[in-house]
C-alpha cells in the first residue's frame, strides 16, 4: 500500500523498513506478508494483481486513491482493490507502521463464503477495530509459522469478516464501477504483450484510433498514472516473479525490458520498498511450510 523517496528525515527518525515474506500451502499457492515502518519514503503510483488488505499499526499514512487524497490512522484497515493504482506514504514526521497481506482475488471470494461473485469495496478505508486486531494476529501467526493450521485459519476467519461487514457483491462477469475503461485496458494489454520492446506512443493511440492526447488522458483517468508508469511497474511485477524463479537480479532486468539493473532497483524501490536484491534474499530465505489441511 505502498513517487520516489522523499527529502531528508528529521533528526532521530528511524530509517525506512520494510521486510517481505512469503507463506506457503494458503489454499494450494502461496501468500506474500509485508511488515513495514516508512519515515520518508513515498511509493509510486502502483497496482498489485491482488488484494493488499493492511493495518496501520503506528502513525499517520497518506495516499492516492481511486482520485482522492485519504488518511488511515492507527487502527484502520486499508483494502486495495486488484489492478487499482495507488500511492502511499508518511502523512507527516513521524512516519507510519504496517502489516499487510496480498491475497488473490479468488481466496477472498472464497473466504467471504458467497456462492458466486466478486468483493468490491466502496471505501478503502475500514474503522472496525476488532477485525483491526483479529487481522494483525492472523499476520504474526501466518509470519511466524509456529502452527500453519492456525495461521490459516486465522487468514480464512479475518478475510470472511471484512468481506461480510465491508464489501458488496459483484456479480459474475460484472465490473465494479470505477472500472478500468475499454482504451485504457487495450493499451495496458499491448503493453505487457510488448513489455521489452514497447511500441511508441502513437503506434498505439493510431492503432486504436486516438489522438495521443486522448490515449494519455483515458489512460490517466482509468490507471491512475501514465502509461510509462504503469509499464515500470508492470517490469517490476514480473522482475519479481522471476527472482522468485531463482533469476539474478541483473537478468530479471534484461528479461523484462529495464536498461540495467540500476534501472530495476530504483523503481523496484519505488514500488515495493526494498531493492530487488534483498527482496530475492528474503524470498530464498524463507521457512517453507507444509500445506494445511
Amino acid at each position: 500500500m505502498p513517487d520516489a523517496p522523499g527529502g531528508g528525515g528529521a533528526a532521530g527518525r528511524r530509517p525506512d523498513r520494510a521486510v517481505w515474506t512469503r507463506v506457503d500451502g494458503i489454499q494450494g499457492a502461496s501468500l506474500d506478508l509485508l511488515n513495514a515502518r516508512i519515515g520518508r519514503r513515498h511509493y509510486a503510483p502502483h497496482a498489485h494483481d491482488e488484494f493488499a488488505i493492511g493495518v496501520c499499526v503506528d502513525g499517520l499514512e497518506t495516499m492516492r486513491y481511486r482520485g482522492e487524497r485519504l488518511y488511515s490512522a492507527a487502527g484502520s484497515i486499508v483494502v486495495i482493490e486488484p489492478g487499482e493504482a495507488h500511492t502511499g506514504g508518511p502523512a507527516d514526521q513521524g512516519g507510519f507502521a504496517y502489516l499487510c497481506l496480498y491475497p488473490t482475488a479468488e481466496l477472498v471470494a472464497a473466504a467471504s463464503g458467497w456462492d458466486g461473485g466478486l468483493p468490491h469495496f466502496r471505501e478503502p478505508i475500514v474503522g472496525d477495530p476488532d477485525l483491526a486486531g483479529r487481522l494483525r494476529l492472523a499476520h504474526r501467526s501466518l509470519r511466524l509459522a509456529d502452527d500453519p493450521l492456525e495461521g490459516e485459519n486465522r487468514l480464512l476467519e479475518v478475510l470472511g469478516a471484512i468481506v461480510r461487514r465491508h464489501a458488496v457483491r459483484v456479480p459474475p462477469g460484472g465490473s465494479a464501477p470505477r472500472g478500468a475503461s475499454g482504451i485504457a485496458r487495450a493499451v495496458a494489454a499491448r503493453l505487457s504483450d510488448e513489455i521489452v520492446g514497447p511500441p511508441t506512443l502513437a503506434e498505439v493511440a493510431a492503432d486504436l484510433g486516438l489522438s495521443r492526447y486522448q490515449l494519455l488522458r483515458a489512460f490517466r483517468d482509468s490507471m491512475g498514472m501514465p502509461p510509462y508508469a504503469w509499464l515500470a511497474q508492470h517490469r517490476v511485477a514480473r522482475a519479481r516473479t522471476l527472482l522468485d524463479a531463482g533469476h539474478r537480479p541483473a537478468e530479471a532486468a534484461s528479461l523484462v525490458g529495464f536498461a540495467d539493473q540500476a534501472h530495476l532497483t530504483r523503481w523496484f524501490r519505488r514500488v515495493l520498498g526494498v531493492t530487488p536484491g534483498a527482496y530475492r534474499n528474503s524470498v530464498q530465505d524463507r521457512v517453507r511450510r507444509r500445506p494445511a489441511s
